[in-house]
């Protein structure tokens, strides 16, 4: 028999081992570090062995196949030693989609791509399509293959996943954009990581699809050496080159073969120009599954946005709190400060992944009255921005950044949590940041 071994005991990992446990494999699931108690007790549920805060090599290097997750680089010693010896090395990707026939809708980008992905999750449900939304987002791909049967995907897919994926197809491809991110993964080289992004496009046939911005530099720099055979529709902020999906006049215009698209701008539910380019983006996909006109505006009109993204939180006494823990690198946060109207109080740091901060230099020189850092360790930041703001506090708690954002707050300004980093020196995870970041703003 077959002998699957995960690497991993995360949503991923043992969504991976559920799937590979009903398909008849033999099946061990390790981790490096503990693993949450609710996943322990459905390993059990299923009778699947597994170990924690270690790797047994004999029985990781016995695997006719691993699957690993996202957040395991190719890099680590135990994975050399594995595609050394010849093991495949896949994605939960990869191998849920062995077992699945339905549409796959995909979504990549540095930025964008959850609030794409949901937004596009909430236009095919809401139209009554039988659909799933899995990859980065909500419960795993392999788990819902396993549990459900759904008709279509939507997956939020990030460039560790992509970099294991080899036979996976998606038969709607979209690439929001590329800006520097985890750098740290990609040994500071920023083509590794847009070769990784460019894998949405491998395998695509001619009745497949490849959405993306129009007007990105680095994505039309790659257009010469794309895998991608599919059919390709760009969007833009205003009509530009081939676009078929644009704002003019204060409408929205989606061009597709089957119909013109049109709506207001005005009654979309997301603001701002990077929300516009979620909205078109969707839109495209949305009419190229025969999405009704009806149901398109509906869905761009009532969708309720993604939690810890740009999420207001409360107004206290005139100040307006937003939460965008979800900015883990700096071209989110310029995403987040351009769409601002008021003067901002931002609240920046965190784990720096190689950032260059010079992208929201002008930003906040033109829009931020005070930094509020928080971090274990500021030097960075301190490094490029003293001197640049007049005002700038150390925080080491989200208590502590709350209230001091608060008192150098004015009336009528933002306080943005828009952190440019990962969450791991102080937080759990990204959410845990938001979280403790509203309930104290609730607590003001």
């Amino acid at each position: 028999m077959d002998k699957i071994v995960i690497l991993g005991g995360g949503e991923s990992g043992v969504g991976s081992a559920i799937l590979a446990h009903t398909k008849g494999f033999e099946v061990f699931l390790s981790d490096n570090g503990a693993i949450q108690d609710k996943y322990k007790a459905e390993l059990k549920q299923h009778n699947i062995p597994y170990e924690e805060n270690g790797h047994t090599e004999d029985i990781i290097l016995s695997a006719t196949e691993i699957i690993k997750s996202p957040g395991i680089p190719n890099t680590v010693p135990l994975v050399q030693k594995a595609i050394d010896k010849g093991i495949p090395v896949l994605s939960e990707m990869e191998f849920a989609k062995r077992y699945t026939s339905a549409k796959m809708i995909c979504i990549t980008g540095s930025n964008g791509k959850t609030t794409t992905a949901s937004l596009i999750y909430h236009i095919l449900k809401s139209a009554g399509l039988n659909v799933g939304l899995g990859g980065n987002i909500g419960k795993s791909f392999a788990r819902q293959v396993a549990e459900e049967d759904y008709d279509y995907y939507v997956l939020e897919l990030s460039s560790f996943q992509l970099e294991n994926m080899y036979s996976f197809k998606a038969d709607i491809a979209i690439l929001l954009n590329i800006t520097p991110d985890h750098m740290d993964r990609y040994d500071y080289n920023m083509q590794r990581y847009v070769d990784a992004k460019m894998r949405i496009t491998q395998n695509q046939t001619e009745e497949d699809a490849f959405i993306f911005w129009e007007e990105d530099p680095v994505v039309t720099k790659e257009m010469d050496k794309l895998l991608s055979k599919g059919k390709q529709y760009t969007f833009a902020e205003y009509k530009a080159g081939n676009a078929v999906a644009y704002e003019q006049d204060n409408k929205i215009i989606i061009n597709t073969p089957e119909s013109v698209f049109t709506m207001e701008q005005d009654l979309l539910a997301l603001e701002g120009t990077h929300n516009l380019y979620n909205s078109l983006a969707s839109g495209i996909a949305a009419k190229l599954l025969d999405i009704t006109d009806e149901n398109l505006r509906k869905s761009l009109s009532d969708f309720q946005g993604v939690e810890h993204r740009l999420e207001k939180v409360a107004r206290v006494r005139g100040i307006q709190f937003i939460n965008d823990s979800k900015a883990t690198n700096v071209n989110s946060c310029w995403y987040a400060l351009q769409s601002m109207r008021t003067k901002v109080v931002l609240i920046l740091g965190g784990t720096d992944k190689g950032n260059d901060y010079s992208e929201i230099e002008q930003l906040v020189k033109d829009k931020v009255r005070a930094l509020v850092f928080l971090g274990v360790d500021n030097s960075k930041l301190h490094k490029f921005f003293d001197g640049k703001v007049s005002t700038i506090e150390d925080t080491s708690s989200m208590k502590d950044a709350v209230e001091k954002a608060y008192a150098l707050a004015k009336e009528g300004d933002t306080v943005l949590l828009s952190p440019c980093c990962a969450s791991f020196d102080l937080f759990k995870n990204y959410e845990d940041r938001g979280d403790q970041f509203k309930n104290y703003v609730r607590k003001l």
